[in-house]
């Protein structure tokens, strides 16, 4: 599977595996997550997408418990995670309303708490989940830049951030900030044109896409036309084909897919084998936003 780099230390797989639903499953056994990881891995899936909120703060320990159990996976895959979301769940119960905290002390104590729960001894990539508007930028970007010294974080990026965020952010630091993940998919398509993606791509940085199958709205009724055109293209398999469609963007997208479905999981890789053409394209994205293209 191709790789794509982000650092001098830090690659990706060009599907990543989503773990924000893994601490839902029914079985959340070591044994278990084992087998999606290595499900991956037999594809040349070998980054997992983690946040600390994930799972109301449980996800990171399902996963540690398995990288705990067997152990020799840790090398053979990269992990991210994200800080910066609290809300009244986990070890945040006390938290009196939802908020952003991007604070030298917050982050720091995450990095920490996620280290101890997956039992590893760095993150490969670490985000920040949200733009916090009350972040003092200077402070957040030097809790970045530190963690990144200390050594318990390879790479740093953001999601969900717009251009002026990432720019603010960086002003303020000495390390690159690698990457943007942010919502993108056959429906959910506004980045190709509000500027989100061309920030990155002109700065030869990949966007890593979460919810690329718009957490299955795009299996609904209402899309019935675009669906069949996905099928078609994917010979039955529509998922793959709009993955396949974000996987044709010049910019080098990283799709981010997640489901606890094992059957599901071992097919991830199919949509590397569909080739999409330029008028295919502007096919699937016509049928998309419902009109031609002015």
């Amino acid at each position: 599977m191709e790789r794509i780099s982000l650092s001098d230390n830090v690659t990706l797989s060009r599907l990543v595996y989503g773990m924000w639903r893994l601490a839902d499953d029914q079985n959340t056994s070591p044994s278990h997550v084992q087998a999606k990881i290595e499900a991956c891995l037999i594809q040349g899936i070998t980054t997992m997408d983690q946040a600390d909120i994930y799972g109301g703060y449980e996800a990171e320990e399902v996963l540690g418990n398995a990288l705990r159990a067997a152990p020799q996976l840790r090398d053979q895959i990269e992990i991210v995670t994200k800080c910066d979301i609290l809300v009244g769940a986990g070890r945040y119960a006390s938290t009196r309303i939802k908020h952003y905290d991007t604070s030298a002390a917050h982050i720091a104590a995450s990095v920490d708490h996620s280290l101890r729960l997956m039992g590893i001894d760095y993150i490969d990539l670490l985000l920040v989940h949200r733009p916090d508007p009350l972040m003092d930028h200077w402070e957040t970007g030097a809790a970045l830049d530190m963690a990144v010294k200390s050594g318990k974080v390879r790479s740093v990026g953001v999601s969900n951030f717009k251009s002026h965020d990432w720019s603010l952010l960086q002003s303020a630091m000495q390390s690159p900030l690698v990457t943007n993940q942010i919502e993108i998919s056959v429906l959910e398509n506004s980045a190709f044109t509000n500027g989100d993606l061309a920030f990155l791509q002109e700065r030869n940085l990949p966007a890593m896409a979460w919810s690329p199958l718009t957490g299955g709205a795009l299996f609904s009724g209402e899309n019935s036309r675009l669906l069949a055109l996905l099928s078609d293209l994917g010979q039955g398999d529509a998922a793959a084909a709009a993955v396949a469609w974000l996987l044709a963007h010049p910019s080098k997208i990283v799709p981010v897919l997640g489901t606890n479905n094992l059957n599901r999981i071992k097919k991830l890789g199919s949509a590397l084998n569909i080739s999409i053409n330029r008028e295919t394209w502007f096919e699937i994205y016509t049928c998309a936003i419902g009109q031609e293209v002015a």
